[in-house]
């Protein structure tokens, strides 16, 4: 595959900090060679930074939407992935490793990078790091996508979302009596897990590969709000037991955003705060592999209107389910 005359190469980098030029990238990924991969990007620095099991393994220059055509914001999941790809919708385009995001249009792909946003809403790479980057990545893997604003995290447009509204039926919207769930597996027998935890629902939302499996009603201890986070669960288990399902050990969980709170929290500040039935629980953790994202809002699970929400810094927490 031939990288486009108008699309930038893309020049390696040996810093893994500091401030990148246009085409520039930093790729490094022996630094951690297993475990799942998480994609940021910052829409106001141009930036996006990929970590493999929490562990930041390469970084580079982007060129995001130009005004009118805005990169949305929000936790997405690769919906498709295909290294020779033409625009249906841009004059047959060449976007040379497209990963799909959504299925209106937004994607990662190689293009030109001027050192401003002027895409059509896709995020433009150098060609050479487009090329590494989806050597890295698996379908169902998930990107983050973070503007300057930092309210509540939502799901990004549907569909290619992790949890759409449409998809909510009036009986999974139902208000659960404290202690109640309802699991049904079958509904989707594979792909990566999303949980959504709903402060105004007092509820947790379960999908597998974009479909409803499972949700349970929760408990929050104490007056304050739970804030805005996403966790990416990370390989392995910790000598602790988890602080959710009885009798197993707990898993390590990143830090992937959170709304900018004062006080940063960690997985295991909100496993201290929420509680729910425990042969859920145990049922939920049995199912959970590494890579599988957990959202947390105070907002509804389903809402008129659509808030943005800001990429902060990365952390790896240790504890909880």
């Amino acid at each position: 595959m031939e990288r486009p005359s108008a699309h930038t190469k893309g020049t390696p980098t040996g810093k893994p900090t500091g401030p990148l030029k246009p085409g520039e990238y930093w790729w490094a990924p022996v630094v951690s060679p297993t475990g799942p991969v998480v994609v940021l990007v910052s829409v106001p620095l141009q930036v996006m930074h990929v970590y493999r099991n929490g562990v930041l393994v390469g970084r580079s220059s982007v060129s995001t939407g130009a005004p009118g055509h805005g990169t949305p914001a929000g936790v997405f999941t690769i919906l498709e992935k295909k290294q020779s790809h033409r625009s249906k919708k841009y004059n047959n385009a060449p976007m040379p490793n497209m990963q799909r995001l959504t299925w209106s249009g937004i994607a990662m792909h190689s293009g030109p990078l001027p050192g401003y946003p002027a895409s059509h809403g896709c995020i433009r790479l150098p060609y050479d790091f487009s090329t590494l980057l989806f050597s890295l990545t698996e379908k169902g893997g998930t990107v983050v996508i973070g503007n300057d604003k930092t309210p509540q995290p939502h799901f990004a447009a549907n569909p290619g979302i992790l949890l759409a509204p449409t998809d909510l039926s009036p009986d999974m919207l139902k208000t659960l009596e404290e202690g109640a769930y309802d699991w049904r597996p079958e509904r989707s027998p594979e792909g990566p897990i999303t949980i959504l935890v709903s402060g105004a629902d007092k509820a947790m939302y379960v999908y597998r590969n974009g479909n409803p499996i499972g949700r349970a009603a929760i408990r929050i201890e104490g007056e304050e709000p739970l804030g805005g986070h996403v966790f990416s669960m990370l390989d392995g288990e910790t000598e602790k037991w988890s602080l959710l399902a009885p009798f197993r050990k707990a898993r390590n969980w990143m830090t992937v955003a959170d709304q900018g709170n004062a006080k940063r929290s960690s997985f295991e500040d909100l496993a201290k705060r929420v509680s729910f039935n425990p042969e859920f629980a145990t049922k939920l953790y049995d199912l959970l592999t590494p890579g599988a994202t957990i959202i947390v809002t105070d907002e509804a699970a389903v809402r008129k209107a659509a808030r943005d929400f800001t990429i902060m810094s990365n952390e790896v927490a240790t504890a909880g389910q």
